[in-house]
Order: C-alpha cells, then structure tokens, then sequence
C-alpha cells in the first residue's frame, strides 16, 4: 500500500492558501482517480483507492500544519508502514512558483509541518513531492504562506499542482526515479 499526504492547514479560511498546496494535491488526486477522501480517522481525512492498479490512501492531516507528524505518526504504527511507502506532498517558499521537486529523502529545510513528521518519526528518509510558493518580498514568511497566490502567479501553481498529482501517480504506477527525471524541474 502507498500513502501520500498532502499538507495543509483545516478550514475554508485556509484554501487557496500557498501552505494548503499540499491539501490542493490529494484533492485533484482524488479527482482523478475517483477516491473520496471522507473518512476521519488518525487525525486525518483520508480516503481509499486505487491507482495503477495499487491500493493506496489519500491523507489530509486535520491537526493543523505544525503538528502533521501525529498524524503521520498514527499511520505509520497503524499500518505499520515502511518509509518508502510513504509521500509527503507540501510547499517549498525556496522554488519559484510553478516548478516541483521529488527527493527521496531529506530534512525539513524551514517547513514546521516537515520538522514535525521527521520529529515524529525519527526518520527523514521518506519520499516527497515539493511544490514551489515563491519567497516573500517583505512580507512576515508566516503571513506568506497563509496567503493566496496572486493573478500572475495562479497558471504557474495550477501547472505545478497537476505535475505533482502526476509525479504521485508515477511514484505509485512504477518508482521514484523515474518521478524525478520526469517531473523534477
């Protein structure tokens, strides 16, 4: 079984949001792959699926961005999960808006959700799909992330949002590498 997990803050206030791109990924995911994403367990919204013929679980941590460790935590000793079965999907302010990155591992850089997860499980070396939210111009980073994305920059998120739902499928349908030398750019 794989488990992705996009990372977002709950509550309508919060969509649309550059920290809920995570959220933004499982929700076209599920589109795409018709899995609803409406059971309430672990913490978290999930739903079951299958895609490319592998069941999978869509997450949507519900604990708010800087606790998304509980639970992933809850998941993994749950489903007693190996780390490579395991995508993270968040945003990165450290890449330029429309572009995504997949590492097969890594630290958690200045993401709180990120420092969480690793915090919780004690280890880092889980895939994950980073989605570029652009870096602030004299703006508080707190403010910026829990900010909308502007006109100009709304075709570029919409681009990396798609590339990311597809580098997930990829990740699930066949392997890591081949996610990255497709998708990373």
């Amino acid at each position: 079984m794989n488990v992705i997990v996009g990372l977002g803050n709950p509550g309508r206030r919060y969509d649309g949001t550059r920290h809920n791109v995570g959220f933004e990924t499982i929700d076209l995911l599920a589109q795409r792959n018709d899995i609803k994403v409406n059971k309430l367990k672990f913490k978290a919204l999930y739903g079951e699926g299958i895609i490319g013929g592998k069941k999978v679980l869509l997450v949507k941590p519900q604990t708010f961005m800087n606790l998304s460790g509980q639970s992933l935590l809850a998941l993994v000793q749950f489903y007693k999960l190996e780390m490579n079965q395991i995508t993270v999907i968040y945003d990165d302010i450290d890449i330029a808006v429309g572009t995504i990155r997949i590492r097969e591992k890594g630290s958690a850089g200045t993401h709180n959700g990120m420092r969480s997860i690793i915090y919780q499980l004690q280890k880092d070396n889980f895939p994950r799909i980073r989605i570029g939210v652009g870096k602030p111009e004299q703006m508080d980073l707190a403010a910026f992330v829990l900010s909308p994305f502007r006109g100009e920059e709304q075709e570029g998120i919409r681009r990396a949002l798609e590339n990311a739902a597809l580098a997930a499928e990829t990740l699930v349908e066949k392997n890591i590498q081949e996610a990255m030398n497709k998708y990373n750019g």
